[in-house]
């Protein structure tokens, strides 16, 4: 991926999460990052591609702030831990990008909501690996509605533009997932731990 593409990218995501979707353009996009309309039609052939795209590349973003701080912990609790705190620490420096990725894909339209479908059902995946360490009794269930109960509440802060509030959350997150897997007294520890 060129470079110019990669600016276009992440002009759009920082437009789309500061003006909102409908509100955004590509013009706004390109000025944004500093280059000219013809290097936008030369990468994508209108918005919505560029907004697709750059949900793609927003979700990865997330996905490698999330892996590096897991570091090499072995257990599904650090590594709960440390991939919540990637995210939360990456919404503190981005909110922008936040919002883009998690508030303004409905205004996009059925293939962005398609595209953080498909994020949290990977999302969803992870949480669920905590089956091979707990008593496995939590419901089925349990891995979409931790998944869906965290991106509730990011999604309320981002939309409230609380910024920089987002870390702070871990214990509270940490417990929301632990709960179902390993029971009160885990999840009531992960609430006695300071965040990140």
């Amino acid at each position: 991926m060129t470079g110019k593409r990669q600016r276009i990218l992440r002009g759009m995501l920082e437009v789309v999460g500061g003006q909102g979707y409908e509100q955004a353009t590509v013009q706004d996009a390109i000025a944004r990052v500093g280059l000219y309309r013809q290097a936008f039609y030369d990468n994508f052939q209108d918005k919505e591609d560029c907004y697709l795209e750059a949900l793609e590349a927003g979700s990865a973003w997330i996905e490698l702030a999330m892996r590096r701080a897991i570091g090499d912990d072995l257990g599904w609790r650090d590594q709960l831990r440390g991939a919540l705190t990637g995210l939360l620490g990456f919404l503190d420096d981005e909110p922008e990008i936040g919002r883009a990725l998690l508030v303004e894909v409905h205004a996009a339209g059925p293939r962005a909501v398609a595209k953080r479908t498909e994020a949290m059902e990977r999302a969803a995946r992870a949480v669920d690996l905590a089956r091979e360490e707990s008593q496995d009794d939590a419901p089925a269930i349990s891995a979409e509605a931790v998944v869906a109960g965290v991106l509730a509440v990011l999604h309320s802060r981002l939309a409230g533009r609380e910024d920089g509030t987002f870390t702070r959350l871990l214990p509270e997150l940490m417990y929301l997932a632990v709960l179902p897997y390993f029971g009160a007294e885990a999840a009531a520890e992960e609430m006695r731990s300071e965040p990140a």
